[in-house]
């Protein structure tokens, strides 16, 4: 019997990496690969609990930051939502600083593979040192992918290729041969061109460390699934010349059915949710690492009231809130006048346990594809409002596919309070909505179907990592 294939996983410390990372080592260890997962000791605490059968098959390597000025980054920050924005760039310097104490582990280690994320451009040459095999993971749609291109579009090291002009970005690329929506908006080009293209104070952009992964994976593995996204797999496939293999869309596991009555610290809120009506309430979170201003909170609250559907907000505080004072998130007697219709919760929210709920029949949310994945294994509609990275590429995907709307913005990228309540109302009650609700529903099969992604998807992966071991 041959020996059992060994991987080492290196995920950004961002929410929305480290969990589809965790979940991929979930799903090869059960599989029977040994995974030895690599983060900082937050970021690793704050993962979910590995069953005991899975245990033997997943390392969770805790390797610190080195110690760094508070000016630099507050205090035990180790994760994107707890760097202020005018920070962020910090955090990629400090997680560069890990790469000599993962080198000196994966020196010990000897793995199989190295499956890296985009800011883990380092691993090129760990990997090159040790003959070690890199794979490059995807955690976005296929989609983003295709937009930004092959390496050579993501860097201006070649020079055969000029970095993009922001009007450049507003329509779908030319290699991409099929109609579609895929592409930013006039007032998101600019914003794009500073975070993925400009170099920060390394020296390297966010698009230079995707290009040097890619020009040297010998596999990239995307998140995704032909049901939902065949089409781009293949221009992928096409444009970078690479092995391009989907791993299902790694589902997280359903929450077990809460018992009425049941006691915990949320059972104010789901009592209040097992008194409405089935599909009837919109689910609005904007997760963790989406800051907005009082502002966008405040038209996002009139937009709801304006809809008149019921809710669930689970609200953060607003960047430019003063105090933790409610009137200071809310427009003044927002609660008081929603209280019939809606349920406002501040902080963090269990957000699967809530779409899981029967009573639940939409989600408006920011179209991160993670939270796209929760929310269309439950089947429920999506009204997509996107704020940052490539979530407006996720967004215009899915109403291509037929399975959200989008709120329209003004020109210049501000929110209408009438705009999210039209896209609220079509995608939850309007009778030409209803072929979005039906959408959704079918995509459950998809989304939901936890074998097809683990032993098809799954499968094939781990199938040619052994096979290119062997090899």
């Amino acid at each position: 019997m041959g020996k059992e294939l060994q991987v080492v996983m290196l995920p950004w410390s961002g929410f929305g990496h480290l969990m589809p990372f965790f979940q991929l080592s979930i799903a090869l260890a059960k599989a029977k690969v040994h995974v030895s997962y690599i983060s900082t000791p937050r970021n690793i605490q704050r993962l979910p609990k590995i069953s005991p059968d899975l245990q033997p098959f997943i390392h969770l390597v805790p390797i610190p930051f080195p110690r760094l000025d508070p000016d630099f980054l507050p205090e035990g920050a180790e994760a994107g939502i707890e760097v202020p924005s005018e920070k962020s760039e910090n955090l990629h310097i400090a997680y560069d600083l890990l790469q000599t104490p993962i080198k000196h582990f994966i020196a010990d280690q000897m793995p199989d593979w190295i499956i890296a994320d985009f800011a883990a451009h380092w691993a090129v040459e760990i990997a090159k040192e040790y003959g070690i095999l890199l794979a490059y993971f995807i955690i976005s749609s296929a989609a983003a992918s295709v937009f930004f291109g092959p390496p050579e579009y993501l860097t201006s090291a070649n020079r055969n290729y000029a970095l993009p002009s922001p009007q450049s970005l507003t329509s779908p690329r030319e290699w991409i041969t099929f109609p579609s929506l895929v592409a930013f908006k006039e007032h998101e080009a600019t914003n794009v061109l500073q975070w993925a293209f400009a170099a920060n104070s390394i020296g390297i952009s966010f698009t230079s460390r995707i290009a040097k992964i890619i020009s040297t994976s010998q596999v990239l593995a995307i998140r995704t699934c032909n049901e939902i996204e065949g089409d781009y797999l293949e221009v992928y496939k096409k444009i970078t010349g690479k092995p391009v293999i989907p791993t299902g869309v790694l589902p997280p596991d359903q929450p077990g059915k809460r018992e009425k009555g049941e006691i915990n610290s949320d059972g104010a809120m789901f009592d209040w949710l097992d008194k409405q009506k089935p599909r009837s309430i919109v689910f609005v979170g904007f997760g963790s690492e989406c800051k907005l201003s009082k502002e966008q909170v405040h038209e996002i609250a009139h937009g709801l009231e304006l809809s008149e559907l019921p809710f669930i907000w689970g609200l953060r505080k607003p960047i430019s809130a003063n105090t933790d004072e409610v009137d200071d998130f809310l427009p003044s007697g927002f609660v008081d006048r929603s209280s019939e219709k809606g349920l406002v919760c501040f902080g963090w929210v269990p957000q699967m346990e809530i779409l899981g709920h029967p009573s639940i029949g939409g989600s408006l949310f920011h179209s991160g594809w993670g939270s796209v994945i929760e929310t269309l294994q439950f089947g429920h509609c999506l009204v997509v409002l996107p704020f940052m990275y490539g979530q407006p590429l996720e967004a215009r995907l899915l109403v291509e596919k037929g399975l959200a709307v989008e709120v329209k913005r003004n020109e210049d990228g501000s929110l209408s309070r009438d705009e999210i309540a039209k896209a609220l109302r079509l995608a939850m009650v309007e009778e030409e909505g209803e072929h979005l609700r039906s959408n959704a529903r079918k995509a459950a099969a998809v989304f939901g179907d936890h074998k097809l992604h683990q032993d098809h998807y799954i499968g094939a992966f781990v199938d040619y990592l052994k096979n290119n071991v062997a090899n």
